[in-house]
């Protein structure tokens, strides 16, 4: 199944060329995710029982090859929980781009809304790629759950003007 691929900015960003840079990087990812050979480790890799780090793993190695760190620390120090890290990190000029893997707890533990509040909170970046399951089952007899359009529309209210935080661009991934 064809990975998809929805973006979200504010419009003070649009038109940017720090948004055009992010948009071209969230490009090659995807182009990258569509290839036959990451099709294949991609569509295993979202088996029911299956974890979000094997999913990582089927393109960190293209990850690494666009800029990416693998679980960067250090960018929440100024915060109690210095556990929190994202799974992958870029540095662009004097922002950056988070980019965060779920599977299994993307709506259910709302998973999705936890790595924007990362975003929001790191000083680092103020990019989010979020990659989630097109549909879910968390096992072989349950009816697929709907992650990717669940996730899109569930987004969609924070570029909405009234509601901006400092998260300037989205791009959310479907596999």
């Amino acid at each position: 199944m064809p990975v998809l691929m929805t973006s979200y900015v504010r419009a003070d960003y649009s038109g940017s060329s720090e948004y055009a840079e992010v948009s071209t990087i969230a490009g090659s990812l995807l182009e990258h995710l569509n290839s036959p050979g990451a099709q294949d480790l991609l569509a295993l890799a979202n088996l029911p029982g299956q974890s979000s780090a094997m999913v990582q793993a089927t393109f960190a190695e293209f990850a690494t090859e666009l800029g990416f760190v693998d679980e960067s620390r250090g960018l929440f120090e100024g915060y109690n929980n210095r556990a929190v890290r994202p799974d992958y990190y870029r540095r662009l000029g004097d922002t950056g781009i988070l980019m965060e893997v779920e599977r299994g707890k993307t709506t259910i533990n709302n998973m999705d809304f936890l790595d924007f509040w990362k975003c929001h909170l790191c000083t680092h970046a103020n990019y989010l790629f979020l990659m989630v399951p097109q549909e879910l089952r968390q096992n072989a007899v349950m009816r697929p759950k709907r992650e990717y359009n669940y996730v899109v529309s569930r987004m969609a209210s924070f570029f909405v003007p009234r509601n901006y935080t400092n998260v300037r661009g989205l791009h959310i991934f479907g596999y």
